[in-house]
């Protein structure tokens, strides 16, 4: 009887007989590859601060100094308020680009209809026609505020016309993001020293957190809201996520190093200048002066010109860094909705960037003898009015099942949403009515 023996293969390092098994790991191997390094997650870095770049400009400064001013520290809580708010809606946007085939307003017309996308686009045209004033008169001014006895319209024209260099580069959206996240760094900087080197009351600003409603004060609120809560930046944010490729895997991390800073960042800055607007100014009772120059004399109590040199500084900071994505959103979003394409670099988007740097430089031109407040007032009106229908785009296309899939919105992210929504409506309707009865 012959003996039977029986064999087994010889145990493989990390497989079988107890040991962890090769498909195991793989999928560790697999799972160690896609974690990602602090410094790879830096990469992420890009939509949402382009959107707090665009949201953070002269109309934004103007607004928040005039709070401070005749407000003192009680308006802080709409800078709060509005940045949450703004989280959440450029979030949803960042998920649209990432789940969009194609863009956001395609998208939307296959939902909706073509004439749903078409309003959508042309109306973030429209505002950042608007913006395009502010932007070119604070650019001129704030490096003629550096450089005394220089023309700010000369300023203007040179900065027009190196915006109009930038969006000539291929690879536009990278260089912009590059630009404008090193502006966004250099102009919080000057801000937190300031805030600090004009000793303000620190308690009375964190009593500004609790909402109260002055009298008189509905105006400057929905100004500040139109600056901060701006949606149509918000939008516009799909379109950055989606040119640099963002993926479903990649969500967690952008939401930590981008979509949240990238928002949070402006926010606090436009509180800091109310806290050193009503620190310098106090209540006085009267209106900030109008024109830009004057503004910058608000730090020359506490550092002298240096503190003016500060604020000019940032000032041309706030207005460069919106010039540039505020015409490459209104050329990207006019040339997607009329159906010539959803990139920056399409014949279409520049020409119609072209155009919104030409509209701004001659209404500059145009209105060099007088103050430009009363325009960048007139496109933050506007910014308020048109918000409502971006906002419900945006929230109807967050929840829409078979393009959203797992990054559909939740019941949370909903209700804060409508929030938003409610709130810009209240303020849109209340702008109409006071612009009736005026």
């Amino acid at each position: 009887m012959s003996d039977r023996t029986t064999s087994r293969p010889p145990a493989t390092p990390g497989t079988g007989h107890g040991r962890i098994s090769t498909e195991t790991i793989r999928n560790l191997v697999g799972a160690q590859s896609t974690r990602r390094t602090f410094w790879r997650r830096l990469t992420l870095i890009g939509p949402a601060f382009v959107a707090g770049a665009w949201q953070f400009g002269p109309g934004n400064l103007t607004t928040a100094m005039n709070a401070g001013a005749l407000y003192g520290y009680t308006l802080i809580w709409v800078i709060i308020v509005s940045t949450v708010l703004m989280i959440f809606l450029t979030d949803m946007s960042v998920r649209l680009g990432i789940r969009t085939p194609v863009s956001l307003i395609s998208s939307i017309k296959e939902a909706y209809g073509t004439w749903a996308g078409v309003v959508a686009g042309i109306g973030v045209f429209l505002i950042t026609l608007c913006f395009s004033v502010g932007n070119a008169v604070g650019s001129g001014v704030g490096l003629a505020m550096l450089l005394p006895g220089t023309s700010p319209v000369m300023w203007t024209v040179i900065c027009t016309a190196l915006v109009g260099a930038i969006l000539l580069l291929k690879k536009i959206y990278g260089v912009v993001e590059k630009i404008l996240i090193a502006i966004v760094a250099l102009m919080a900087f000057c801000f937190i020293a300031s805030a600090f080197a004009s000793n303000p009351d620190w308690a009375a600003a964190g009593a500004g957190l609790v909402p109260v409603v002055p009298g008189g004060a509905w105006l400057l609120i929905i100004g500040l809201v139109g600056t901060n809560f701006s949606i149509n930046a918000a939008f516009f944010a799909s379109y950055g996520t989606k040119a640099r490729n963002r993926e479903e895997s990649e969500y967690r991390d952008i939401t930590i190093v981008d979509t949240i800073p990238g928002i949070v960042a402006p926010g606090i800055m436009t509180a800091l200048v109310i806290v050193v607007s009503a620190s310098v100014l106090g209540q006085t009772g009267a209106d900030t002066p109008g024109a830009f120059t004057g503004l910058a004399r608000i730090f020359e109590p506490v550092a002298g010109p240096v503190g003016a040199w500060i604020f000019a500084l940032g000032f041309f900071g706030a207005a460069f860094s919106s010039m540039i994505p505020n015409c490459i959103a209104g050329g990207t979003l006019l040339s997607d909705a009329i159906g010539r394409g959803a990139s920056a670099e399409t014949l279409t988007a520049r020409l119609g960037s072209a155009f919104i740097l030409a509209f701004g430089i001659a209404v500059t031109i145009a209105f060099s003898g007088s103050s430009p407040v009363q325009l960048i007032v007139l496109a933050q009106a506007l910014t308020v009015l048109f918000a409502p229908i971006l906002a419900t785009v945006i929230i109807l296309m967050a929840n829409n099942r078979k393009l959203m899939g797992p990054l559909r919105n939740r019941w949370w992210q909903n209700v804060l949403g409508l929030v938003g929504l409610v709130a810009v409506l209240a303020l849109s309707i209340r702008l109409l009515v006071s612009l009736v009865a005026g």
